[in-house]
Parts: structure tokens; C-alpha cells; sequence
């Protein structure tokens, strides 16, 4: 990653401006206007007319000893008028022969305008403080374009290698030294980047802090519209950016136009940035690494309700997230959807503390299989979560239950909703199977079949006793004789060193065989 270059501001404020040294030495004194000290300088211009407004663009500091207006209130008073309505920034007076002391007409004019009146009382050469303010300017300008050149190229080289969303963002963040989001136009979170902590205090109160501090661009909130061809679908934002709103603006700019083309281009994935984003979401919580209750804020931020309510983690296989989200929107129910692994798309449902979850869960289920045509298709579940810290525990459940099932549908009739007691034996064995005893257990129980080359005796081993013990059964699946049937047994009783008409014998071989294919799967 790019190493962050400083963000500048391109203009200096009125206050800047004073605090620089050459101008320290003239001992200057804000006389009025003291409030307004924090406005851009864009250019300092030494004028002795009287009528200097009309030679003004807005944003300068005008320089004059007032020479011209000595004697004469009235033209002391329009100065200041017609400086304030040219948009000056402020004006700096030379206090010497003209004016020996701040004027009280141009003091009160200005202090009524709104206008910083700043006087020197020690004399100093106008000359030096335009040469520093100017090359300071030329300076700041030109690190705020070098810095805009740098993200251009930065991301540019990013979006050329395929690079995912993650990777633009973090690039942005590294440049602006603040959190960057990205929303929709409903708010919600669809990626974040920057310091974690950072990014969680932003998202602790997204819902108020995106509708009113969005348009605080001065406290260092700037965001950049995202879309294209005359429509808009989303914002970037940075949040407390401390370079400046015009600088912040500029890196904004450049990096809202580097995601709309991404987006354009595909985003370096088939999914869209909403199920990225869930998909970011529900993988970090099944994964444990960073825990849940750190993940509250990115879930609350991204849509998802979670005060007072009840959390259904769900998996189901072989149907694609898209068509999961559709079904949530035709029930009208809250819930994050998510591709996991292996064909495995996970689904949070959020509910209502005074809703049933067993209800809800078999409606989804059923429209499910309805609308996707899958007669056979099933949806693991897992007992309903009312606190959210165990949700990444009911994700891990449910992802037990999916994978028993697959074991399992085959030789068993299951409902629409399947939870962990609906698989029974296979469900234990999925929970334990990664325990080092249930290992040690399934290789040394089958050891005389595992070290073999055969396997079309472990797979008539299986069948056999996913039969119970059926041998026409398993004779007809496996398309041999009976006869054949029975000297694969014995060489399989033989190989194990196993009775297997002995049903504690056998069923000792079926839960190892089970923990076999589990650790396997």
C-alpha cells in the first residue's frame, strides 16, 4: 500500500496567515471580526485605492496603509462595505502617519460586516508578506494536486489489476488518514476502511451521524456522490477529515470516480457491493475472529435491526444468495444474506422479540422451495439467538446441521426446516468431528479398511449399514448377487476384526464410519 502522503489544505485560513512569523513581527492585532478568522486566504493584494472592491474576486487579504482614506470617515466606512460585499477575505492595515491608531469607523463598520480588520503596529513591509503568503499557496496547491495525482494512480493501477472494493478503500483510507464508507442511498453500510477503532466509533451511531454530520463538510465530513448515467445509488464519505474540505473534496472526488468505474467494470467480482458487504459480515462472524459484539456496529449500520431482537441463523445449499434475498423481501423480513463455502449460502433472520421464529423460519423454508423449484431442498436452522453474542455459535450450528444433511438426504426423509435433533446421530458426529478422540476413534476402528486400496469395501460398508444391516438392500444398490454380497462382508469383518450381526460391534464401525466421512467432508 501507498504511503500516505500529508493532506493540505490549498488555501491558508486568516488565522494561518497571522501566525506566520514575518507576520509575528509586525504585531499584528485582530480589532474586529475576530469570529470569521477561520476564512480561506486565496490571494493577498496590496491596494491603496479607495475604491478596491471592484478590482476584487473574493477570498483575498488585502493589504493598505489607508492612506488614501485619512481624513475622510465616510470613505473609511465604504471601504469597508464595498471589501465586504467583493467577498475579501480581510484586510490588514499598516497603522503609521495615516493612521496612528485602529480607526473606530472602519473598527465598527467591520465588526457590523463581519469582516476581520487586522491591524500592524510595527511597520513591515508589505512585499515580504505577499512573497511568503503566495509561495505558500503555490506550495499547498500544488501538494493537494500531487496528492489527487497520487490516489488517481494509486487506484487506477488497483482497478487495472482486478483488485476487489477492500483493497480501493484501504487505499483511500491510507491517503486521508480517516474512516471511509460507503453507503447506499438509504444509508446503509456497504464497506468501510480505515483504523478499526476509528471506523467503530463512526458506525456506533451510524443512523444519526450519517443524516445530520453528512453535511458538516467543515468538521471534516465530505462525501462524494456515487453513480453514472444520470443516476445516483450511493455515497462515499470520508469521516473527520483533518486536511481541509477543499483538499478533502479533491480526494474524494478522484476516489468516488475510481468506484463508480469499478463498478462499471464489474467490481472484480460477480457479486454486487450489498452482498459483499453481508457476505464480509457473516463470514467474520462465523469465523470468530473478531467478536461479535465488535461486529455489532457494522451490523446495525449495514440495516440489519438488533435492539430487542431475535436472531435465526439459517444455512441452505445449492441455491444461489439472490435468490434468498428475493424471498426475504416477498415476506417482508429483515435478515442479511451471505455465500459461504461449498455450495452453503448462511442467512441471519431478524425478528421481532413478539414474532415466532419456529413459524416464520417454516414459511421462509417453504416459500423457498416454491419459488426455486426445489422440491428436495432444505433449510438448516438453528435454534433462535436473543443475544447477539451468540449468533456466530447458532451460524456454527446451523453450518452442522447443513453438512449433516448432505450426508443424509439420501436415506432420510427430512422436512423443509431441519435443526440438529431432525439429524440425530449424524448431527452429534458433525458437532464432535473435529474432536481429536472421535479421530483417533474412527482410525483405529476402521484402520483394516483405511490402509487398504479397496474402496468399494468401505462403500459397501457404508451402505450396509446405512441399510440397517438390509443385505437384499445393499445388494441391490451395489448391482451384485447376494452371494457376492456375503464375501465382501466376511472380508470386511475379517479386515475390521468385527462380528457385524453383533449390533454393539456394529454400530461401534458406524459411528466411526460416520466420523470418517465427516472429518472427510
Amino acid at each position: 500500500m501507498t504511503t500516505a502522503l500529508e493532506p493540505l489544505e490549498p488555501l491558508l485560513s486568516v488565522r494561518q496567515v497571522l501566525a506566520l512569523e514575518r507576520v509575528l513581527a509586525g504585531e499584528p492585532e485582530v480589532v474586529a471580526g475576530a469570529a470569521q478568522l477561520d476564512r480561506p486566504v486565496r490571494w493577498v493584494h496590496v491596494a491603496e485605492a479607495a475604491d478596491v472592491g471592484v478590482m476584487l474576486t473574493g477570498g483575498e487579504m488585502v493589504l493598505t496603509t489607508g492612506v488614501l482614506l485619512a481624513g475622510d470617515e465616510d470613505k473609511q466606512a465604504e471601504y469597508i462595505r464595498s471589501l465586504h460585499r467583493a467577498e475579501a477575505a480581510a484586510v490588514v492595515l499598516g497603522l503609521g502617519r495615516a493612521f496612528p491608531a485602529p480607526p473606530d469607523v472602519m473598527r465598527r463598520a467591520a465588526e457590523r460586516c463581519g469582516l476581520p480588520l487586522v491591524v500592524l503596529h510595527r511597520p513591515f513591509p508589505f512585499a515580504e508578506l505577499t512573497e511568503e503568503v503566495q509561495s505558500r499557496l503555490v506550495r499547498r496547491k500544488f501538494a493537494a494536486v500531487s496528492l489527487s495525482e497520487a490516489v488517481r494512480t494509486a487506484l487506477t493501477a488497483l482497478i487495472t489489476a482486478g483488485a476487489p472494493l477492500q483493497s480501493l478503500l484501504d487505499e483511500v483510507a491510507a491517503h486521508s488518514a480517516c474512516p471511509v464508507v460507503v453507503t447506499n442511498l438509504a444509508h446503509r453500510v456497504l464497506a468501510t476502511a480505515g483504523e478499526r477503532p476509528a471506523v467503530d466509533d463512526v458506525l456506533r451511531d451510524w443512523e444519526r451521524i450519517a443524516r445530520q454530520a453528512g453535511g458538516s463538510e467543515g468538521d471534516g465530513w465530505i462525501r462524494a456522490e456515487l453513480g453514472g448515467r444520470g443516476e445516483r445509488w450511493g455515497q462515499l464519505m470520508l469521516c473527520g477529515y483533518r486536511g481541509g474540505t477543499a483538499a478533502g473534496l479533491l480526494l474524494a472526488g478522484r476516489a468516488a470516480e475510481a468506484l463508480v468505474l469499478h463498478r462499471m467494470l464489474g467490481g472484480g467480482s460477480a457479486h454486487s457491493w450489498e452482498e459483499q458487504s453481508a457476505q464480509s459480515l457473516l463470514t467474520d462472524l462465523v469465523s470468530g475472529v473478531v467478536p461479535a459484539r465488535q461486529l455489532l456496529p457494522r451490523a446495525r449500520a449495514a440495516g440489519l435491526p438488533v435492539n430487542r431482537r431475535t436472531f435465526v441463523p439459517l444455512v441452505v445449499r445449492d441455491v444461489a444468495p439472490a435468490g434468498l434475498d428475493r424471498v426475504l423481501r416477498m415476506l417482508g423480513l429483515a435478515g442479511l444474506v451471505a455465500e459461504l463455502a461449498d455450495g452453503a449460502t448462511a442467512v441471519l433472520l431478524s425478528l421481532a422479540r413478539d414474532q415466532d421464529a419456529q413459524a416464520l423460519t417454516a414459511h421462509f423454508a417453504a416459500r423457498l422451495r416454491s419459488e426455486s423449484g426445489r422440491t428436495r431442498s432444505v433449510v438448516a436452522a438453528a435454534g433462535p439467538r436473543t443475544v447477539w453474542d451468540e449468533v456466530p455459535a447458532g451460524l456454527h450450528e446451523a453450518q452442522r446441521v447443513a453438512d449433516a444433511v448432505a450426508d443424509s438426504s439420501a436415506a432420510l426423509d427430512l422436512p423443509c426446516v431441519v435443526r440438529l435433533r431432525d439429524v440425530h446421530l449424524r448431527g452429534l458426529i458433525r458437532l464432535l468431528r473435529d474432536d481429536p478422540h472421535v479421530q483417533s476413534f474412527a482410525e483405529r476402528e476402521l484402520d483394516g479398511l483405511l490402509c487398504g486400496t479397496d474402496q468399494d469395501l468401505l462403500n459397501v460398508l457404508r451402505t450396509y449399514l446405512a441399510t440397517g444391516r438390509n443385505k437384499s438392500r445393499t445388494a441391490q444398490l451395489h448391482h451384485v448377487s447376494r452371494p457376492a454380497l456375503y464375501r465382501r462382508l466376511e472380508a470386511i469383518q475379517a479386515r475390521l476384526g468385527v462380528d457385524l450381526d453383533d449390533f454393539e460391534q456394529a454400530a461401534s464401525v458406524h459411528i466411526a464410519l460416520l466420523a470418517h466421512d465427516a472429518q472427510q467432508g
